[in-house]
């Protein structure tokens, strides 16, 4: 694949410790480091957009601008603010009317502090893989954007997601306010059910119009969510909140009762106090929950550290991890994914997936994250946790360009984890070859029953036929 290309950048002047090259056999590290680049991802998050949306350019509200600094418009402009650019000059950095090749004077002054930054690294190991540029820098600019109009043609998810990053399938989590995307490439972009909408407001137009019912009451939206698991629970891959941005995922299971009468208050636009609108809440996300685990959909649910900058309650977060476990004991037969590994509570999340057979762990994002982090993680969670219960890899981007990037870093970061725990004498290195199949695709085609997704969206009425 393309991605062994990179493999010198990755692994090259980086070992896993002096003393593991007097300790392991070179074949040993060699036979672990090339099943780790040479096994497919199941790729369990994104938030890719459609292909034609991309090749739209920005006419799509999520394209902020149509070249190469597209690229660093996801989670890189996180750190660019942070290192000091203003948002007036970020403003500039992602317009479409400001010339691309202007946009390194941008972006230069800011470089040095950022650009050893997991964000910074996904990007400039993507801009190597798929451009054949070595760093991003005034000289380069020019054939980064040229190599971003060339790659950028029709059939670029493909090439990129399955040449490039080697991730034979991707789980996308809409966010242009459709609770489930119907792709033109089922097969490739498998899809989420988004639940947030269900339970945090209620997002009543958005569920509600789709299936062509007049809300006038609980019933009536309890109705609603029935027509979206019965529409789509065949095709999707699990269901999706990202509720944890609001509060924390400490749901408690509330009367229908006491739910119904904050409900019409809802309805008729009367004010709703803090805590009835938690009660509603708590009860919604139960009767979505319960609907997903009836039709056997995993629950992905977004915990610890937050997108963005300057505005993260660290406090908040710090209670993820305490009620993810509430959450299992609460509904023991429902499989809840918890994402990104709670960071920075990651101990503790390791402690919950230990404890409750229905907590499985979710790497994406996290690899970018804090790379050390997760690979520490990683060597954690397999001395302590059950194998089958850890999902690797999630690009978790907009753009689809950095995913190479995120893929390559998530390879390094899984040799760099196999390889100390067989020189520190934690596994033999025979053990690796299965568990590396288990850890990069196995585990997520089992949980989220893959192959018969991959039945179902195959004659998907939307788009079977453009499946690749």
């Amino acid at each position: 694949m393309g991605a062994v290309g990179s493999l010198g950048m990755l692994m090259g002047g980086a070992s896993a410790g002096a003393t593991a090259t007097a300790r392991i056999p070179v074949d040993v590290r060699e036979q672990i480091r090339n099943k780790v680049w040479s096994t497919a991802f199941v790729d369990t998050h994104e938030h890719l957009i459609e292909e034609s949306d991309r090749l739209e350019g920005t006419r799509h509200p999520r394209v902020r601008c149509d070249d190469w600094a597209f690229l660093l418009s996801h989670y890189l402009d996180s750190d660019l603010m942070v290192a000091g650019m203003t948002s007036e000059t970020a403003s500039r950095l992602f317009s479409p009317e400001v010339d691309p090749l202007r946009k390194w004077e941008l972006v230069e002054p800011y470089w040095a502090s950022v650009r050893h930054t997991g964000y910074a690294q996904a990007v400039r190991l993507a801009c190597r893989e798929l451009y054949g540029v070595k760093d991003l820098s005034a000289d380069s600019v020019g054939e980064v954007q040229a190599g971003y109009e060339r790659i950028r043609r029709p059939g670029f998810y493909e090439q990129i997601l399955r040449k490039h990053a080697l991730v034979e399938s991707c789980q996308v989590n809409c966010l242009t306010g459709e609770p489930f995307k119907e792709s033109g490439q089922p097969t490739l972009l498998m899809q989420d059910l988004s639940i947030v909408g269900m339970f945090s407001g209620p997002a009543l137009e958005t569920y509600a119009r789709p299936a062509g019912i007049s809300v006038q009451a609980l019933e009536d939206w309890e109705r609603v969510m029935d027509w979206w698991f019965e529409r789509y629970a065949r095709y999707a891959v699990a269901v999706k909140s990202q509720h944890a941005y609001s509060r924390d995922i400490d749901y408690q299971r509330v009367d229908r009762g006491v739910a119904e009468p904050i409900f019409g208050k809802i309805l008729r636009k009367a004010p709703v106090s803090a805590e009835e609108r938690r009660q509603l809440e708590d009860h919604l996300f139960w009767a979505a929950v319960d609907r997903a685990t009836e039709a056997g959909l995993p629950v992905k649910l977004h915990t610890g550290y937050y997108a963005g900058h300057n505005g993260m309650p660290l406090s908040r977060v710090s209670r993820n991890a305490n009620s993810a476990a509430e959450l299992c004991r609460l509904s023991p037969e429902t499989k809840f994914v918890f994402m990104h590994i709670c960071y920075p509570f990651y101990d503790d999340l390791l402690a919950v997936a230990k404890h409750y057979t229905n907590a499985y762990v979710d790497l994406c994002w996290a690899w970018i994250i804090n790379p050390i982090a997760t690979k520490d993680f990683l060597k954690k969670y397999l001395l302590s946790v059950p194998a089958h219960k850890i999902l690797t890899f999630g690009g978790d981007y907009i753009p689809v360009e950095p995913v190479v990037g995120h893929a390559l870093l998530a390879r390094r970061g899984i040799s760099l984890a196999l390889v100390e725990l067989v020189e520190e004498g934690w596994l033999d290195g025979e053990e690796t070859p299965d568990l590396v199949e288990s850890l990069m695709r196995d585990n997520a085609r089992a949980l989220f029953r893959l192959p018969q997704k991959e039945r179902n969206l195959a004659t998907a009425p939307w788009g079977g036929s453009r499946a690749p």
